[in-house]
């Protein structure tokens, strides 16, 4: 009883303390993730996968961006650091960093800001929550489901809308999936839909207190996760 006490406030203070630099370190994750698509988008422009293939001007340009995306790495990266000590230890930052897309940063977005799970009687209540649910609406006398809805957490909504790309960019056959998406969709709802999936995953993988089983859409993902750093370190290391 006494323990679950602590365990409540001691949550509490970590979000509290934390949920803000989280939230910076998200906005440096979703400009460094800018800075790589205008990278790939150039080089699949001109259909070449070497940099140096293309002419001087968007060397230059490619050059740029390349350099921000790596500042931006290492801003990232050091924000991290500074989180390690409070997030790491919990159960759920490992689950979550267990899923296709999601790093270090939007694991610990997503940890603060889902707070907890079981707030989420079902899976359809988080993706709303998560801003990946469309809403319906009533237009005369008609039921219409609207674009996606604009309340919810935005914050959520970045870090599986992020984790998307990253899977798609990773995983074979999460981009096999998309490719199949985009014959009959555009990019940004092949996305959304690799979005819901993720949230998904995350939403079942906490409710369950389960390890992510490695499937996508039923299938086996070639790709397999592995954590980059001990689950807990000890503190007389």
């Amino acid at each position: 009883m006494l323990a679950d006490f602590w365990h409540f406030h001691l949550n509490i203070f970590i979000r509290n303390s934390c949920s803000r630099w989280t939230n910076t370190g998200l906005r440096l994750i979703q400009k460094r993730t800018s800075a790589l698509n205008f990278m790939y988008r150039m080089l699949e422009k001109f259909n070449i996968q070497n940099p140096s293939e293309l002419s001087e001007q968007y060397q230059l340009q490619y050059k740029q961006f390349s350099n921000q995306a790596e500042f931006l790495k290492q801003q990232s990266l050091t924000l991290e650091k500074s989180l390690y000590s409070k997030l790491i230890p919990d159960e759920n930052i490992q689950l979550i960093l267990g899923v296709p897309g999601i790093g270090k940063m939007n694991a610990f977005t997503a940890f603060l800001e889902i707070y907890d799970i079981n707030r989420f009687e079902t899976v359809k209540n988080f993706l709303s929550y998560c801003r990946l649910a469309p809403r319906a609406r009533n237009s005369g006398g008609k039921v219409k489901q609207s674009k996606t809805p604009k309340d919810g957490n935005k914050y959520l909504k970045v870090v599986f809308s992020d984790a998307a790309i990253h899977a798609i960019q990773h995983y074979p056959v999460i981009k096999k999936y998309n490719n199949s998406l985009l014959r009959k969709k555009n990019k940004q709802i092949a996305k959304y839909i690799i979005s819901k999936e993720i949230a998904s995953i995350v939403y079942y993988t906490l409710k369950t207190k389960k390890s992510f089983n490695n499937k996508f859409k039923n299938i086996d993902l070639q790709h397999i996760k592995s954590f980059q750093w001990p689950r807990i370190t000890s503190p007389d290391v």
